[in-house]
C-alpha cells in the first residue's frame, strides 16, 4: 500500500480518521482475517490447534502476552509476525519522539505543537514494520535504557526543573508508543528493572529518578521466557506476571511430518545436483526427537528446532563436498553422510553429567545410532533380544554372508558414486529383504535403505560397526570375537 499523501492535521480530519489504540487495531485486523477465512500466522507449522488459537484469543482479549517455552519454539517469530496485523500506515505529529497521534497527542511536545499550529500541524506517516521494537533482556540493561533518564544539560539550558517532562531523554519503551514492544528472555532482566515496568503496564505512568510522569503510553507488550531460566538465571517477578493477560505455552513439533516441513522451510542451502531421499529427512528429525528423550541430554534446556535445520544443511554440505572432491555432477545422500551432522548436534545440546563424561561427540554419534535404530524398526522386522537355539530369523542370510566371507565392508566418506554402489552390491542378501519389506521405495532410495539395514543390524549388536577417521567399517561380530579369542 502506498504512503498516504496527507501532510496536515486539516487534511487528516477530512478523511474521517479516528484515533485507535494498538490493541484495538490488532483486534480489528485479526477479526477481519478470521472472518475472511484467512490464516493469521501462516507458515508456522504445528501450532494450528494449540498455540495459534491461544494467541488469537489473547489478541482479541487485548492482552499483553508472555510466550513461555524452550529454545527454538518460534516464540520470537510469532511476536514479529504480529506486525502483519497492524495497519499499513499511521499518522504522527512531525518531529514527535514518541509517535504522538495528531488528534490525540500525549507528550508536551505534541500538545504544544497542536496548541500553536492547530490544523496546520504537519504530520508524518509511519509504516507498520517501523512499529516493532525488540530488546534482549541482559543483566546490563538499565531503567534508563528502557524508560529514560533526565538530561541535565537540557534542564540547565532550558532552565527547567528535573521534574519537567521536557528535560527527559526517552528510553526504548516511550519511543515505542503505538507500537509492539518485545522483551526477549524476560527472566534475565534484573528484578528491579522488571519492577519499573509495573506502572507502565497498569497505571500508564513512568517514573524517572522518583519523578512521576503520567503519559498514557499505548503499547502492545510481548515477553518471551524459557522455563530453564526460572531456575538457572532468574524469574519473572510475581507482580509483573499478574499484569500479563495471557501466558502462552509453546512446544516442539509433535510428529516427524510437521518437523520436516519446518526444516525444509527454514533451511537455506542449495540442493542442486543432490538427491535427498525422504528417509534421510525422516532421520534428521528422528535424531532431534531421540535427543529430546535421551537420558544424557538435559531436557530442561530443550533441543532447539534449529538443530534439525543446521543438521540438514550440514548433511547437504557433506554430500556437496564429496561431489566436488570427486568431480561428479550429481550424487545422493548416504547414511554415512550423517556423521557430517555431528557438529550441528554438539553445538545444540546441553549434556547432563553422565553425558559430559562420555563427551559430546560420542553422545552425538549415539543419538544418530539410536535414531537409525528407530527408523530401521519402521521398515524391517524386530530383532528379538533373546533367541532360541537354531531359531531362524529374516536376517540369517545377511549375517551368514558376513561370517562366511569374513570380509570387512568399509564405506568411505569420499567414495565415488560407483564405488559406493559397488560395495553395497557385494552384500547380495540385502536385496531380498529390501524387495520384501520396502517394495514401494524409489530405485534411487535402494542404496540408503541397504545402509539402514546393515547399520540397524549393527545397532542391535548383530554386526560389528567401527567409525574410522575416513569412513565406517561393518563386519561380522561373532567372527571378530572368535578372532580376538584366538
Amino acid at each position: 500500500m502506498k504512503k498516504p499523501n496527507i501532510k496536515s492535521v486539516a487534511e487528516l480530519k477530512k478523511t474521517g480518521y479516528k484515533p485507535i489504540s494498538i490493541k484495538d487495531e490488532l483486534c480489528k485486523n485479526l477479526s477481519s482475517i478470521l472472518e475472511n477465512g484467512k490464516e493469521s500466522f501462516p507458515y508456522v507449522f504445528g501450532y494450528e490447534n494449540t498455540v495459534i488459537p491461544e494467541l488469537e484469543r489473547a489478541i482479541l482479549s487485548k492482552h499483553n502476552i508472555n510466550f513461555l517455552g524452550l529454545r527454538g519454539q518460534a516464540k520470537t517469530r510469532l511476536a514479529r509476525m504480529m506486525v502483519n496485523l497492524l495497519d499499513d500506515w499511521i499518522p504522527i505529529i512531525k518531529g514527535s519522539e514518541i509517535n504522538d497521534d495528531p488528534l490525540k497527542p500525549i507528550s508536551n511536545f505534541g500538545k504544544n505543537i497542536i496548541l500553536e499550529k492547530g490544523d496546520n500541524t504537519e504530520i508524518e506517516w509511519v509504516y507498520k514494520s517501523e512499529r516493532f521494537f525488540e530488546k534482549l533482556a541482559t543483566p546490563d540493561v538499565t531503567v534508563s535504557d528502557l524508560i529514560g533518564d533526565i538530561d541535565p544539560i537540557k534542564a540547565a539550558s532550558l532552565k527547567l526543573s528535573y521534574a519537567d517532562e521536557n528535560v527527559i531523554h526517552y528510553g526504548m519503551i516511550p519511543r515505542a508508543n503505538r507500537s509492539i514492544f518485545v522483551i526477549n528472555e524476560i527472566p534475565d532482566l534484573q528484578a528491579r528493572i522488571q519492577v519499573s515496568l509495573f506502572s507502565i503496564l497498569e497505571e500508564k505512568e513512568i517514573q524517572i529518578r522518583g519523578f512521576k510522569l503520567r503519559i498514557p503510553l499505548d503499547i502492545q507488550f510481548i515477553f518471551t521466557a524459557n522455563p530453564e531460566d526460572f531456575t538457572n538465571r532468574g524469574s519473572i517477578v510475581t507482580p509483573l506476571k499478574d499484569r500479563l493477560g495471557s501466558q502462552i505455552l509453546t512446544h516442539y513439533p509433535l510428529n516427524l511430518n510437521i518437523a520436516k516441513r519446518i526444516t525444509k522451510q527454514e533451511a537455506t542451502i542449495d540442493i542442486n545436483g543432490i538427491y535427498v531421499p525422504e528417509i534421510a529427512l525422516d532421520l534428521i528429525e528422528e535424531v532431534s526427537f531421540t535427543a529430546r528423550k535421551s537420558e544424557f541430554v538435559d531436557n530442561k534446556s530443550g533441543v532447539s528446532a534449529r538443530m534439525s535445520i543446521t543438521a540438514y544443511e550440514n548433511l547437504i554440505s557433506t554430500a556437496k563436498r564429496r561431489m566436488l572432491i570427486n568431480n561428479e555432477k550429481n550424487t545422493s545422500i548416504r547414511l554415512s553422510d550423517f556423521t557430517g551432522i555431528i557438529p550441528s548436534i554438539t553445538g545444540k545440546i546441553e549434556l547432563v553429567y553422565e553425558g559430559e563424561e562420555q563427551g559430546a561427540d560420542q553422545i552425538s554419534f549415539n543419538l544418530i545410532d539410536k535414531a537409525i535404530q528407530n527408523i530401521f524398526l519402521k521398515f524391517f522386522p524386530k530383532i528379538p533380544t533373546l533367541q532360541k537355539p537354531n531359531e531362524l530369523t529374516e536376517y540369517d542370510d545377511i549375517l551368514s554372508w558376513f561370517f562366511r566371507n569374513k570380509v570387512e565392508i568399509f564405506i568411505a566418506d569420499e567414495f565415488t558414486n560407483i564405488e559406493y554402489t559397488s560395495i553395497l552390491q557385494e552384500i547380495t542378501p540385502l536385496d531380498n529383504l529390501i524387495n520384501k519389506y520396502c517394495k514401494d521405495i524409489k530405485k534411487d532410495d535402494q542404496n540408503i535403505f541397504k545402509e539402514i539395514l546393515i547399520w540397524g543390524l549393527s545397532s542391535f549388536k548383530k554386526l560389528s560397526k567401527n567409525r574410522m577417521i575416513d569412513g565406517i567399517e561393518f563386519k561380522d561380530s561373532l567372527g571378530s570375537y572368535l578372532s580376538n579369542m584366538k
